[in-house]
């Protein structure tokens, strides 16, 4: 059985959705899905993969997750996101992130749960 709605779809979606978020908060700092760099792709599937594999997966598990991938690819904390130095600021436990980060991993989640939950509603 295959799901209406394809990952690439929902990347799309919980991409915007965190990006408008994020402007809501006044940081204008995320590109639109269509200029989102392949790393940054690839660790948005990777945590709809999650999800889709585990879906009562939590927020705070789906942060370990992050954190343990983005670790395998060499990224570290800093106090500011760094690209190029591989560096980010919610390199830290759930526990530790400002709330709004840990609004972000909630939006994140339940937005892939609510689409997963959508498609499932009209796969035969």
């Amino acid at each position: 059985m295959k799901p209406v709605i394809e990952i690439d779809e929902i990347a799309h979606i919980v991409h915007e959705v965190n990006r408008l978020f994020c402007e809501a908060l006044g940081d204008y700092s995320q590109p639109k899905w269509e200029n989102v760099p392949n790393w940054q792709v690839k660790s948005t599937k990777s945590g709809i993969s999650a999800i889709m594999a585990n879906p009562s997966l939590t927020p705070e598990e789906n942060h370990k997750n992050w954190l343990r991938d983005k670790e395998r690819d060499g990224w570290k904390y800093g106090v500011e996101k760094d690209v190029e130095k591989k560096e980010h600021p919610c390199m830290v436990e759930y526990e530790k992130l400002p709330e709004e980060q840990k609004v972000k991993d909630k939006l994140f989640t339940s937005t892939v749960k609510a689409l997963l939950c959508f498609g499932s509603a009209y796969v035969g």
